[in-house]
């Protein structure tokens, strides 16, 4: 009998492993796998078994290709499993071509005899997935919010950060998911902030490799109302629910085409845009319709000043101003009452009413 010994987390089996398992199968006639404890996952991997150890024990002792199944409780580093090792005395141990503690399992391979097979990655027959990508779609939302933004918009370009600076603005719903979006796309509402979400990323290093600001999956993850100051990085300081914004908020799209990468190197007003971020940081403080309306005027002013079309004017409206890096895409409307932005949202059919949108962390 040649017997194969194989080891790893194997915190979620997936057919990556049960891949691996036959390859390691084939360079013997018996094969012991072993899975590393609780214990050992906790102090070597930082995280807790997504699987509790007697369903591990119960799914790979009923595999047809699997001889033997234990447990590895051992301390030493890459090695959790050398008791067993040294007990079982195999003639192969099986590793793959990444792993880590190659000189200390050869050590431990001399000691018995055994021989070290580094299998190859063979082609895999679907598609290739890992724990980590397994846990991840888990928590993975189903749906998330897009956002608009009322004042400081570029200073989230590390590029453009200035010290002192904020940049305002608000998670809304209706929500989108994967399968139903109902918004115009590449609209200038953080659309692939929010889809980098709903696919199991953070989406702020795209974002910010794209050339552009981390406003948008900043705020599509955080929700709420937010204030957050310019920099490197998303740095929150401080939100609110965004109560005093219902019944105040409509979209108007443009028919435009919206394009913020191609337009983030434009000329415009830094000063305005870090005026127009200090006076809706106030209005948020102090829940002020009528302040956040200055401050969305004052980001379009600046809009224009860069060379923007003018917006319609509608009566009732307290502010409005591009969404995002404008030029296109959906244009944010404030009012100082509903019944004004219900007539604004039944009076075309490119209008549409908007809320705060906020989840419980």
């Amino acid at each position: 009998m040649k017997k194969v010994f194989i080891s790893g987390c194997y915190d979620i089996l997936h057919g990556g492993h049960i891949q691996f398992f036959k390859d390691a199968r084939a360079l013997g006639n018996h094969l012991t796998v072993c899975f590393a404890s609780d214990k050992v996952l906790w102090e070597h991997k930082k995280r807790r078994s997504s699987l509790p150890q007697d369903h591990k024990l119960s799914l790979m002792t009923a595999l047809d290709l699997v001889d033997q199944v234990v447990i590895g409780d051992c301390n030493e580093l890459g090695l959790d499993f050398k008791e067993h090792f040294l007990k079982i005395q195999p003639d192969v141990l099986a590793v793959t071509e990444d792993d880590q503690y190659a000189d200390a399992k050869r050590a431990l391979c001399a000691q018995v005899g055994a021989k070290y097979v580094v299998l190859p990655k063979t082609p895999p027959q679907f598609t290739p997935v890992s724990t980590s990508s397994i846990v991840r779609k888990i928590r993975t939302r189903f749906d998330a919010p897009l956002r608009v933004d009322f004042g400081g918009g570029w200073l989230d370009v590390p590029r453009y950060a200035r010290k002192g600076g904020f940049i305002v603005n608000c998670a809304i719903s209706p929500t989108v998911s994967l399968t139903d979006w109902c918004y115009e796309k590449k609209s200038g509402l953080g659309g692939s902030g929010a889809w980098a979400l709903l696919n199991g990323n953070d989406g702020v290093e795209s974002e910010l490799n794209l050339g552009v600001g981390w406003q948008d999956p900043a705020i599509i993850r955080e929700t709420g109302l937010c204030v957050w100051r310019s920099g490197e990085k998303p740095v929150l300081h401080f939100k609110r629910n965004g109560d005093f914004l219902h019944g105040h908020m409509a979209l108007h799209y443009t028919d435009l085409p919206h394009d913020t990468p191609g337009n983030a190197d434009n000329d415009r007003d830094y000063d305005m845009i870090e005026a127009a971020g200090l006076l809706a940081k106030d209005a948020v403080l102090d829940a002020s319709i009528s302040k956040l309306g200055e401050a969305v005027s004052l980001s379009y002013q600046m809009q224009l000043k860069e060379g923007m079309r003018p917006l319609p004017e509608v009566d009732g409206c307290v502010g409005r101003k591009y969404a995002g890096g404008g030029w296109g895409g959906y244009a944010i409307y404030l009012f100082d009452n509903t019944k004004g932005r219900d007539a604004f949202v039944a009076s075309a059919k490119c209008n549409r009413p908007i809320e705060p949108y906020i989840t419980i962390r």
